[in-house]
C-alpha cells in the first residue's frame, strides 16, 4: 500500500505542473554564492491567505530541460531529495516564507532553481539563479589533445576537483579574455572554443571574435578536449619550498608529509584567477602535468600575459620541478 503522504505528494507535484503549465510570466533573480557557503534562495508569497496551507515545491532546472526534485512541502509534511538531503530547509520565516536554504555549497549545486508556492487562490513562481563563483580553464590529459568523449570529459574534470562548463561559464570567460583554439566539450554535449584575438588557424581572420561553434558531436565517438569550471577554494593552495627539485613520486610524498596532497589543475586555477596568486616556479600537479601560475606579467616568467602556464607532461622520474600543495581546510 502506499503511504497517504506519498499520494499527496504525487497529487501535489500534479496540481503544481497544471499550475505552471498555466502560468504567463515567472519572476527570476539571481545569487551569488562562493564554495563552503551556506546560503539562502529567498521566495516569499504575498496575499497569504490563513484558510489555506502552504503547498511548496523546489526544483531544480537541469540544462536539458528536465527537473530535479529538491524539496516538497505541505504544512508538516515535508521530504528531501537525492543528494540535498541533510543539507537543505525551509527557513520559514514566517507563514508566508519559503525561503529554502542550502548548506555546505558545492560546485555541483550551481544552476537554476524553481519555487513555485499554491495558497488558496494566491500563488506564485519564482526562478533563482545560483551563479558559484569560479574560472573555466581548458584541459586535455596526459594523453594528448583530441581525445575525449564527452564521458571522459566529465571524469577528467572531476578528477581536477571540476566539472564540465556551461555555455553560459564559457561565455562569461570569453567576455573576460579566454582565448582558446582547440575546441572543447561544454555541459549540453556542443563542443566550442573562444576566440578574442580572431587569426587564421582559430577559425578564419575575418570572422568576428566570439565562440566558434562545432554544434553537438557524438558523445561516445567523437573525441575533443574540455572546458572545465570550478569554483573559489575552500582550502590553502601553495607552493612548496624544498632544498631540491623533485621527481613527481617525491613530490607528492613532499605534500603528504607537510598534511597536505598535491593540488589539482583545477586547484592552481582558482588560486589564479579568483586569489590573484603568482609564481614563476614550475611545479608538479597531481595529474602528472608542470604548470605555473602567473598574474603579474615579466621577463622570463610570462612576459605577455597573466596566465597559468603549460610545461607538459615530463617523465615523471625527472627531478627538475617544485611541486604545487593543496590542504583542504578542517
Amino acid at each position: 500500500m502506499i503511504p497517504l503522504f506519498s499520494l499527496a505528494l504525487v497529487f501535489f507535484a500534479n496540481s503544481l505542473q497544471t499550475f505552471v503549465d498555466a502560468q504567463e510570466s515567472v519572476s527570476r533573480i539571481t545569487v551569488y554564492a562562493n564554495i563552503g557557503d551556506n546560503i539562502t534562495l529567498p521566495c516569499h508569497l504575498d496575499g497569504l491567505s490563513e484558510l489555506f496551507g502552504n503547498r511548496i515545491k523546489w526544483t531544480k532546472l537541469e540544462e536539458d530541460a528536465t527537473e530535479t526534485d529538491v524539496i516538497i512541502s505541505m504544512g508538516l509534511h515535508k521530504r528531501a531529495y537525492g543528494n540535498f538531503q541533510n543539507r537543505i530547509y525551509l527557513l520559514e520565516a514566517d507563514e508566508a516564507d519559503a525561503t529554502l536554504v542550502i548548506t555546505d555549497l558545492d560546485v555541483k549545486d550551481y544552476g537554476t532553481y524553481r519555487c513555485e508556492i499554491i495558497n488558496g487562490m494566491n500563488d506564485k513562481i519564482l526562478e533563482v539563479n545560483l551563479k558559484v563563483h569560479g574560472v573555466v580553464f581548458p584541459y586535455y590529459p596526459r594523453l594528448g589533445r583530441y581525445n575525449l568523449n564527452f564521458h571522459d570529459a566529465e571524469a577528467a574534470c572531476r578528477e581536477q576537483d571540476a566539472l564540465v562548463a556551461s555555455f553560459e561559464q564559457l561565455y562569461g570567460a570569453w567576455r573576460n579574455g579566454l582565448d582558446w583554439c582547440n575546441a572543447g566539450w561544454l555541459s549540453d554535449g556542443t563542443v566550442q572554443y573562444p576566440i578574442t584575438k580572431p587569426r587564421q588557424p582559430c577559425g578564419g581572420g575575418q570572422i568576428p571574435a566570439g565562440l566558434r561553434t562545432y554544434g553537438r558531436q557524438h558523445r561516445s565517438n567523437s573525441r575533443f578536449d574540455v572546458f572545465c569550471f570550478t569554483a573559489g577554494l575552500s582550502g590553502r593552495f601553495y607552493y612548496l619550498n624544498q632544498p631540491n627539485k623533485l621527481s613527481y613520486d617525491e613530490a607528492v610524498a613532499a605534500c603528504n608529509s607537510n598534511g597536505a596532497e598535491i593540488a589539482k589543475v583545477g586547484h592552481m586555477y582558482a588560486a589564479w584567477k579568483l586569489l590573484g596568486y603568482d609564481r614563476c616556479d614550475a611545479g608538479w600537479l597531481a595529474d602528472g602535468s608542470v604548470r605555473y601560475p602567473v598574474s603579474r606579467p615579466r621577463t622570463n616568467c610570462s612576459p605577455t600575459e597573466a596566465a597559468v602556464r603549460f610545461v607538459g607532461f615530463p617523465d615523471k622520474k625527472q627531478k627538475l620541478y617544485g611541486v604545487y600543495c593543496y590542504k583542504p581546510q578542517q
